[in-house]
């Protein structure tokens, strides 16, 4: 199975001499010599998350993508395997991945990083030889920081996925038809065999009867 890892890189200016890094996915060394922005809170402390991407990175189908101003990380996306102890590991598909945490610090969110992010974590169909998915849970969901409510997170969520033709999935899966804002997107490339597609449907419904 091949991990096609091609480094991109995007620049944004910014007022007053100012300059962010869109880049990836960038190798575990790199990532190693990198700050974290301390609002970079949203799943653990700054210093253990940041611990998490570089290994992460070192995974043979790790990728990380960020955002950076200078030396700092401002922003970050994460694509890896499923853990294991969660449905989507089951079969051991080497060709579904999980577009996982998405996090940007609070005072860059007006310039649109989690879509830029995104989409260059799928140029040059780097990930058209694979099923990605990803989970969204409202309980992840920043809403007090953004003001929005539930279902306008959601929407934002769904758009931002869009961007990249991730879609709305069904599954049966317990965590997610807990709560009706919950959803599974998934963009399937489209060098992935027919036989993948087909394990993949066995492992987002246990209940056959549902496809």
């Amino acid at each position: 199975m091949e991990h096609r890892k091609r480094l991109q890189r995007e620049r944004i200016e910014l007022p007053v001499n100012r300059e962010l890094v869109i880049e990836g996915p960038v190798p575990p060394e790199q990532l190693a010599q990198l700050a974290m922005h301390p609002a970079l809170d949203a799943f653990r402390r700054p210093r253990d998350q940041h611990e998490a991407l570089v290994d992460i990175a070192g995974l043979d189908e790790g990728r990380i993508i960020l955002v950076r101003e200078a030396d700092t990380i401002v922003g970050y996306v994460t694509f890896h395997y499923a853990d294991e102890l969660e449905r989507w590991s089951e079969g051991g598909m080497i060709d579904l991945i999980e577009l996982g945490a998405i996090e940007v610090a609070d005072e860059y969110r007006s310039f649109g990083l989690g879509k830029k992010m995104i989409q260059l974590a799928f140029a040059e169909d780097q990930l058209e030889n694979m099923i990605v998915f990803t989970t969204e849970y409202y309980w992840h969901w920043d809403l007090e920081g953004t003001k929005l409510n539930v279902w306008e997170y959601r929407s934002m969520m769904e758009k931002l996925m869009k961007s990249v033709g991730m879609i709305w999935f069904a599954t049966d899966d317990p965590e997610i038809c807990s709560h009706p804002a919950n959803c599974l997107m998934v963009k399937i490339g489209k060098e992935v065999p027919l036989s993948s597609v087909e394990q993949f449907d066995r492992v987002r419904f246990r209940q056959r009867f549902m496809y």
